[in-house]
């Protein structure tokens, strides 16, 4: 019935999938209830803006309290530079910043920013890559790109940059995540996001670090635990409480553009950019992401991948990421970068999702994983023990050998 007024029945294409979308009824903590009334363990954590959990009292109770004092205000309040200047004490890179109202419009005006501050106009980005629903570099992408000049190169590939900068003298900014999250949980390699940080200050390139997933690694994002700091950060998802949120900000020589005090000539418009809520429920939610409780879920994360990799390795998958997010492929490959990936069928993660599914732990169908605050310890336990059955149960049916025969 919703596709009579919403193609494919939604306004967000990652949920729609066969033989139907998911629909929830209700929420706590890691656990979904269905509306046929089933409760899952939530391992999916509503693509990493749901770090927190579901329904987290802290964020729950500050945001009822400010909405009783009014939200559609047309002005600033306390709640806004607060926000900001916890953010800027946390993110090495952050020296002035501004809120959005996504990681999509984040990363559009740090393009933006970039291109005015070096005059250039030129978008250095690579492969596969996805930045939002305007930026997104891999199949399907192409139509909706924003209408930037773009300069393309493979992830991981610091030689292909070099060759690429040298040719191209006209590149404002490199854009890049520390780690690939929808691109498959590719992490960069050390040296080649610290050989990024080189190459862009030799050149007077901007570089970008999209945090929009990966501040979850530490208290300051990925940035701070690589000690690669970036000239401008992207960030977004579960810094908002898990309320639409998005910022953007990094040196201030760059961000004082939108300063007229500082002789800056830009201007940032967005109603909702500082709305109560987010505002509000961001406060609340960075208080609860403590260094301690961020770095202990890295540490879940790690030893949950390792797990489920012994675990794929003998079917011939794989499971590549970093800390808490984490992605299942059909391949044995070692994947540097989601050319690597191009061959693989998707339809063994999907079978694999409706197996865990029925089972009763909810990830995402192309086998995606982010672990929440709110994940247990025992919940992994249970999970892995799902996961190993499930693919066993895959090979006694031959589906796996099926979909395999078939490619």
């Amino acid at each position: 019935m919703a596709s009579n007024f919403l193609p494919a029945g939604s306004t967000r294409s990652v949920l729609d999938f066969p033989p139907f979308p998911f629909r929830v009824a209700e929420a706590y903590g890691a656990r979904l209830i269905d509306v046929d009334g089933h409760e899952y363990v939530d391992l999916l954590g509503d693509y990493t803006a749901g770090l927190l959990g579901h329904n987290p009292a802290p964020v729950a109770d500050a945001v009822t309290k400010a909405l009783a004092r009014g939200w559609s205000l047309g002005a600033i309040a306390d709640e806004e530079h607060l926000l900001a200047e916890e953010l800027c004490n946390r993110f090495p890179s952050l020296q002035l910043m501004r809120f959005t109202n996504s990681g999509s419009e984040a990363n559009l005006m740090a393009i933006g920013v970039a291109r005015h501050h070096t005059g250039r106009s030129k978008v250095l980005v690579f492969d596969g890559a996805y930045h939002g629903g305007p930026l997104y570099f891999g199949k399907g992408g192409e139509a909706l790109l924003a209408p930037f000049e773009y300069v393309r190169c493979p992830f991981n590939d610091l030689d292909a940059v070099t060759r690429a900068l040298a040719e191209h003298l006209d590149i404002a900014c490199i854009l890049v995540e520390p780690m690939m999250g929808s691109g498959g949980c590719i992490p960069g390699r050390h040296d080649f996001l610290a050989g990024l940080r080189d190459v862009c200050r030799d050149t007077g390139v901007v570089l970008i670090f999209d945090e929009v997933m990966t501040s979850r690694m530490s208290i300051g994002g990925a940035q701070r635990r690589l000690a690669v700091r970036p000239d401008l950060t992207t960030l977004g998802k579960y810094l908002g409480g898990g309320f639409s949120f998005g910022a953007f900000g990094g040196r201030a020589d760059i961000m004082s553009a939108f300063d007229p005090a500082r002789g800056g000539t830009l201007t940032h418009g967005g109603t909702f950019n500082n709305n109560v809520a987010t505002m509000t429920a961001g406060l609340a939610a960075v208080e609860m992401l403590t260094p301690e409780a961020l770095d202990e879920l890295f540490d879940l994360g790690e030893s949950t991948r390792f797990r489920l990799a012994k675990v794929a390795e003998p079917f011939g998958l794989s499971v590549t990421g970093w800390g808490s997010l984490m992605n299942l492929h059909a391949t044995a490959v070692d994947v540097r970068r989601p050319a690597d990936l191009e061959d693989t069928d998707p339809r063994i993660g999907e079978l694999l999702f409706l197996n865990l599914l029925e089972r009763g732990f909810y990830i995402a169908p192309r086998g995606f994983i982010a672990l929440s605050l709110a994940v247990s310890h025992s919940d992994v336990e249970a999970f892995a023990e799902a996961f190993d059955d499930s693919l066993g149960h895959m090979v006694e049916v031959d589906a796996l050998a099926a979909i395999q025969h078939q490619r």
